[in-house]
């Protein structure tokens, strides 16, 4: 019977633990990275983008936190002669859902705000010139898996999904602006973020 309570007590502790995790008025701290490249036919080097996202949220109440993250995205397309890299904000709010012991499933709605410059480059990506500033403002909604192999360490997997951005550029020299807007479902799991968190 001692065996049987002992039992009974650990595993209790073991589920709390996971639990504890997304719990009101807990901290998670990490953040996402995404690379990507693509070989174009006839361009003499691959395009390549990369986003890195350190990210900081509190847990309002049990499962749903809210948070901000701040980072860097570079994009480099040789085969449009193009270059741009801009500083990042992303306020968000985060939803779990759990699905057992060691996995739950989020959605993440966040707001993401881009200031950065558009270059020009010659056929090889070198020798980039500035063309103008540039905005994006955005939101998106990414869905997500974050598997927890210990109750403090969150390991997860998340596609860009469901997205708007409305995005200015400003043209050296003369202040001219274009303005564009995008809709669109982006779920490519060719290109997904792997992201860690601490949770405490």
């Amino acid at each position: 019977m001692k065996k049987l309570l002992l039992s009974l007590v650990a595993v209790a502790g073991l589920v709390y633990g996971v639990q504890a995790q997304t719990e009101k008025g807990n901290f998670m701290l990490g953040g996402n990275v995404g690379v990507n490249s693509t070989k174009v036919d006839g361009a003499p080097k691959a395009d390549f983008s990369f986003t890195v996202l350190p990210s900081v949220g509190y847990f309002i109440s049990n499962n749903f936190a809210i948070g901000t993250g701040v980072g860097y995205e570079y994009n480099k397309t040789v085969s449009e002669k193009t270059q741009d890299g801009a500083f990042k904000v992303a306020p968000f709010g985060r939803y779990y859902v759990g699905l057992s012991d060691q996995f739950k499933f989020f959605g993440q709605l966040s707001v993401p705000l881009a200031f950065g410059q558009l270059k020009a480059t010659d056929a090889n990506g070198d020798n980039s010139v500035k063309l103008g500033t540039t905005t994006k403002i955005g939101v998106e909604v990414a869905p997500g898996f974050a598997f927890f192999p210990t109750k403090r360490i969150g390991i997860e997997l998340s596609v860009k999904g469901l997205s708007y951005e409305n995005y200015t550029f400003k043209a050296e020299g003369t202040g001219a602006k274009v303005k564009s807007n995008s809709f669109g479902l982006n779920a490519d799991t060719f290109a997904p973020r792997l992201g860690v968190q601490f949770y405490f």
